[in-house]
């Protein structure tokens, strides 16, 4: 699962929807995406998110590569909060556990 979270303020809304409609129209056919669902925060009215989940990271990959993703799909991630984006549920994780730094 890879959740983008956004902070767009009112004035940046229409720009944002713009940008965040023509990514998603590039996400949806990509091979591999099982679900892609845009939310919007019910208690803070700027935070936005956008929730894919993906057959496996190698889908999720390639369906970032190619020239339309590059031209569509990341300049949507530009405006995205800078946090850790990809979660695998504890049974997925298996060996691929984060180490602890000390």
């Amino acid at each position: 699962m890879v959740v983008n979270r956004f902070r767009i303020s009112e004035i940046d809304l229409a720009s944002f929807r713009s940008t965040l409609d023509a990514a998603v129209a590039v996400l949806r056919p990509k091979a591999g995406l099982e679900s892609l669902r845009v939310l919007h925060n019910l208690d803070e009215s700027d935070l936005w998110a956008l929730v894919t989940i993906w057959q496996d990271v190698g889908s999720y990959r390639r369906a970032l590569s190619g020239m339309e993703s590059k031209m569509v799909i990341w300049p949507l991630f530009a405006l995205a909060v800078n946090e850790p984006s990809a979660y695998l549920s504890p049974e997925e994780l298996g060996d691929n556990r984060p180490r602890r730094q000390f």
